[in-house]
């Protein structure tokens, strides 16, 4: 499974990058969603709001890391000082504690940290 982060669906969303991308993995069932993605999405402005939502609502979501494990994470794979916040935190938590699921983003703090743990998507 693919999870788009934040900084993905706002390009898409803004500038219609990553489209095909983004149809590909939905057509193969392969994009999943962390509900902290769609709470930052829905922060900002979307294409037909209510219908949007809707749709990011339905994907496949992954599961939300309780915050204790998050912060154990943090200390044992030596988080801290990196670049990512807390919502970044939880995507990479999810994604470990999910197996075969990658991030992909455009964030380059995100995407240095999901490199180094070995679940970095490699999308366009």
């Amino acid at each position: 499974m693919i999870l788009a982060d934040t900084s993905i669906w706002v390009e898409m969303f803004s500038r219609g990058t990553f489209k095909a991308e983004m149809s590909n993995l939905v057509a193969n069932d392969q994009l999943c969603i962390h509900r902290f993605v769609i709470a930052e999405l829905a922060c900002g402005s979307l294409p037909v709001r209510q219908k949007t939502l809707t749709y990011l609502d339905q994907l496949t979501p992954l599961p939300t890391v309780h915050l204790t494990d998050v912060r154990i994470m943090i200390e044992t794979r030596r988080l801290w000082s990196k670049g990512i916040g807390l919502t970044d935190a939880h995507l990479i938590a999810s994604c470990l504690a999910t197996p075969s699921t990658q991030i992909w983003t455009i964030d380059a703090a995100l995407g240095r940290v999901a490199e180094s743990l070995g679940i970095r998507a490699k999308l366009p």
